[in-house]
Formats: structure tokens, C-alpha cells, sequence
């Protein structure tokens, strides 16, 4: 019982300090493993299966109990053991810290001597000009849409599925992309060539949100408590995701039926089989698009600063 509270704590901070909800789901798996799947997302973030979780790890023992030499234990473990990749043990490492710090508000602990798991040498992947095209030729409908405006603006897949109306500006061909990497707000391109399918893709946006009013629903998810501070803003069509879900669903915080934005997984899906259609030798994923963007913004002499 008193596992679960601190889970409760762990979502509250978590919330308070406007955390994603595949964040909050990362910590809470870090600290327990609690399977929670929820229509809004098709999965966690991290599944609980094939790793132990730091108090699994210590016999269900309650943090507060536990000292630098526990954290320092998991983390080796996590490491020698298990063979995570660095970007998954830097992850519990900072659940870990969040738990301390900001949860049980603990001094912060001195973790030193931990066996790092290695940082991953390869590459990024590149698509040439005619890959790219090849790939996304072999995409239709939604799919082909996304990956064109991941490739032709340099946008991160949660990025493009999170997009909402308000944020593109045809007039001007921008395109803003809110809480990108590090919670910061940036400009990018919005190609000529994808103009047309956008405002195609917005209109049957706009006709299955007058749909979903009809039958009482037409609410959005809003950031940081907006729905508080603008009233119907979570009905307005501006808000709408560009590319929304294809069904209804249970918001996990608040229990409000709305529609979610499309699944990202099921893109990543799409681009893999266009790949092997195309008959590409390459291990590409979605954001392959992206770093394809940037390399050939380079190498046509484009600053790319603004684009990060």
C-alpha cells in the first residue's frame, strides 16, 4: 500500500511540474513496475517486462531506506547485467534523482563510481533525395502526409503528430512547432508542395470535429491547465490535432472522453514496410527523415540553427 502512494506522489509532482504522460509513466516503471497501458497512448514508454525496477531490484524495500549505494547498485546492474543502452540507464537514473529530489525531497544523493553502459558509436541514418522520395512514395494517406512534412520540414515524429491547426501559417509557410525538444517552442519550414494536401487533410479535420460536437464530445487535450484559463478553447477547431485518432478515447488524468492524435507507432510501422518496398538497405526509422532534411539543407547551403 505504501508503494502505491508513492507511485500517487510520483504522479503528482509529475503533473505539477507539467511532465508528459510517458514521462510520468517512465519514472513511475523505473521506481515499480505497474503495467499501464492507456487508450491515449498505445503503450508506456518503457514496458515493464525484462527489466527490474529499483525497488523490485531491492526486495520492495521503500526508497527512504535505501542510500547512494542502493542507486549505485541498480544502475551497475542495469548496466553488467541486463546490458541497457546508455540512453536507457541515464533514463532511470534520472527517474531516480526526480524521486529523491523533488518526490521524497531528500538531499541529493552522491552517486559516484557507477559502471556506465556504453553510448552507441553508429551513425545516424541518411536518406539520399531519391530514397527519401522512393520511401515515401510507397506511403499513403495520413502516413505519406507525416513523413513528408518529417522530411520536407524537419520535424521529430511526436512533433508531427502533435501538431495542431493553430500552428500552421500558410500564409507565411511556417509551420510552429510547440514543446520540441527541451519544452522549447521553434519555427520551421512549411513546404509549398505540401500545402495543398494540408489544407485537404485540415477540412476533413474540421468536418469530423463538427461530427464529434454533434454527438456531445469535440474536446482536445490541453497543456498546462489551458482548458482552466480559456474555457472552450478544448472545443475550439483550432486546437484540433491535424492528424487526430481514428476513434475516441478515455483521457487516463482527467477521465474525459476526447480524441487523442494518431498513433506514432503505427507510422513507424508504415515507414519500416516502405522501406522494404522501396528496397532500401537501410535500417531507416521516421527520424532518419529528419536528419535527411538537415543533410540536404547543408549541403544546398542552408543555415540549419534555427532547426534544432
Amino acid at each position: 500500500m505504501a508503494e502505491r502512494k508513492l507511485l500517487d506522489q510520483v504522479s503528482d509532482v509529475c503533473r505539477l511540474r507539467h511532465l508528459s504522460l510517458r514521462t510520468e509513466e517512465a519514472y513511475r516503471n523505473w521506481i515499480h513496475p505497474v503495467r499501464e497501458i492507456h487508450e491515449t497512448d498505445s503503450k508506456p514508454y518503457l514496458s515493464s517486462h525484462g527489466v527490474k525496477r529499483y525497488i523490485f531490484f531491492h526486495n520492495k524495500r521503500h526508497p527512504r531506506d535505501l542510500d547512494a549505494e542502493a542507486v549505485r547498485a541498480f544502475l551497475t546492474h542495469l548496466a553488467v547485467n541486463e546490458h541497457v543502452a546508455a540512453s536507457t540507464q541515464n533514463q532511470a537514473f534520472h527517474a531516480l534523482l526526480f524521486l529523491y529530489r523533488q518526490v521524497l525531497k531528500m538531499e541529493p544523493l552522491n552517486i559516484t563510481g557507477v559502471e556506465r553502459a556504453r553510448n552507441s558509436r553508429s551513425l545516424p541514418v541518411v536518406f539520399s533525395k531519391e530514397e527519401a522520395n522512393a520511401v515515401i512514395a510507397h506511403l499513403k494517406g495520413e502516413d505519406k502526409l507525416i513523413a513528408s512534412l518529417l522530411y520536407g520540414s524537419g520535424l521529430r515524429i511526436m512533433e508531427a503528430v502533435r501538431l495542431r491547426v493553430k500552428d500552421i501559417d500558410f500564409s507565411r509557410g511556417e509551420i510552429t512547432v510547440r514543446d520540441g525538444k527541451g519544452e522549447k517552442d521553434r519555427l520551421t519550414m512549411l513546404p509549398r508542395s505540401l500545402a495543398a494536401a494540408l489544407q485537404v487533410q485540415i477540412e476533413a479535420v474540421k468536418q469530423l470535429h463538427e461530427h464529434d460536437l454533434k454527438r456531445g464530445y469535440g474536446e482536445v487535450y490541453l497543456p498546462y491547465a489551458l482548458d482552466k484559463k480559456y474555457k472552450n478553447a478544448a472545443t475550439d477547431f483550432l486546437w484540433q490535432y491535424v492528424f487526430p485518432a481514428d476513434k475516441l478515447s478515455v483521457d487516463p488524468r482527467s477521465g474525459k472522453t476526447r480524441r487523442h492524435h494518431v498513433s506514432e507507432q503505427n507510422v513507424q510501422r508504415a515507414v519500416k514496410t516502405a522501406l522494404r518496398q522501396a528496397g532500401l538497405r537501410k535500417n531507416g526509422t521516421c527520424h532518419a527523415f529528419r536528419h535527411s532534411f538537415a543533410t540536404h539543407l547543408l549541403e544546398d547551403g542552408y543555415d540549419i540553427h534555427p532547426v534544432r
